[in-house]
């Protein structure tokens, strides 16, 4: 099989790509705000991580077959992935988040006693950067992506059959 008929690999890059882009339009329904930035980031509804490897799970289950070695090696890899970004990423969100706060305050303080009164507010502001806060995934974001991907190598494949 060569790269470019390779419908695995073709299928998970494509369920992250729609797992990004259709967070925009998610959001704008949730907020009446569109946020292009939400197409590179991460976290959101739903999880580009897991729709990637649910895709590649069910496509290479499709293609080598379910009882296959291929298959057992990526749904491990698919569940190790899915509980990462609900556990240790998300943790680590919501620590930046915490840190964020604190990084605040700080500045509060240190601008209460002017401590940095030869500073402009550019400059200050400059040494505040906020961590990426957005980091994992609640465990129904999971849950969508992976069922995103999952449905997206199914009618894609089936689309290709039809071809």
């Amino acid at each position: 099989m060569s790269l470019l008929h390779n419908y695995p690999l073709w299928i998970a890059i494509s369920a992250i790509f729609f797992a990004q882009f259709v967070k925009v339009p998610l959001q704008f329904i949730m907020t009446r705000k569109v946020n292009w930035k939400l197409i590179t980031s991460t976290g959101g509804m739903p999880s580009s991580h897991s729709a990637g490897v649910t895709a590649l799970t069910t496509s290479v289950g499709i293609d080598s077959g379910f009882d296959s070695t291929l298959f057992a090696i990526s749904a491990v890899f698919a569940t190790i992935v899915m509980y990462d970004a609900t556990g240790v990423r998300r943790q680590a969100g919501e620590q930046a988040a915490v840190i964020n706060r604190l990084r605040i305050d700080f500045q509060k303080m240190i601008s209460d006693i002017h401590v940095w009164q030869g500073r402009t507010a550019k400059q200050k502001q400059e040494e505040f950067q906020h961590l990426k806060e957005l980091l994992g995934h609640k465990p129904v974001e999971v849950f969508f992506g992976g069922l995103t991907g999952v449905l997206w190598a199914i009618v894609i494949y089936n689309l290709f059959e039809l071809l």
